[in-house]
């Protein structure tokens, strides 16, 4: 019986060493090598300073800045602490009323827009953290952010080209815009 004890314990402290202490430095050091902005919270630096992280979404509502999509987050939006997504049903009055108020503050900030809002900027995300829009999102809203900066709209569309990301390996996902970088390099160009 003795002897099953200090194998026990022998084995404990040895797999506690490996699984504990070793495999965890290992990994760690793996990522800060060889992934190291990942690593770390992809984070967005301007002028010395963190403005954000590129895997999560911050809330613009200054007309002069893309908006992005709706955060369905408790608390504030983007509360990274607390991702969710709203669970509402397509046919829930709340997600209609809230489709509704953005499409209203959409409408306000930009009446002479004709084109079809996208559903991406009257609805949150699965996470509600989404730091991306559509290509048809930023679009949609270049008009407006290059009057209320007084740009002009070839400048503003040749910006949302250059952060345009493509599909993930060429076949995932659809192109996106990261909100953040495109807001950060529009405060570039004044």
């Amino acid at each position: 019986m003795l002897r099953q004890l200090k194998t026990a314990v022998l084995f404990l402290l040895v797999f506690t060493v490996i699984t504990g202490v070793i495999y965890p430095l290992i990994v760690t050091g793996a990522a800060q090598a060889f992934f190291h902005s990942q690593a770390n919270g992809s984070l967005i630096e301007a002028n010395g300073t963190i403005q954000g992280s590129a895997l999560i979404g911050q809330p613009f509502s200054d007309p002069r800045y893309f908006w992005g999509r709706l955060s369905s987050t408790p608390d504030y939006p983007f509360n990274a602490s607390a991702s969710q997504g709203s669970n509402y049903g397509p046919s829930d009055p709340a997600l209609l009323a809230a489709v509704q108020a953005r499409m209203d503050a959409l409408k306000a900030a930009d009446p002479a827009n004709t084109l079809p809002v996208p559903v991406d900027l009257v609805t949150a995300s699965g996470s509600g953290l989404d730091p991306n829009i559509s290509v048809a999102a930023a679009e949609y809203q270049v008009a407006r952010v290059a009057r209320e900066r007084s740009l002009s709209v070839d400048s503003v569309t040749n910006l949302v080209k250059k952060y345009t990301s493509g599909r993930q390996f060429l076949i995932f996902g659809e192109p996106r815009v990261n909100v953040l970088e495109l807001n950060l390099a529009l405060d570039k160009l004044e």
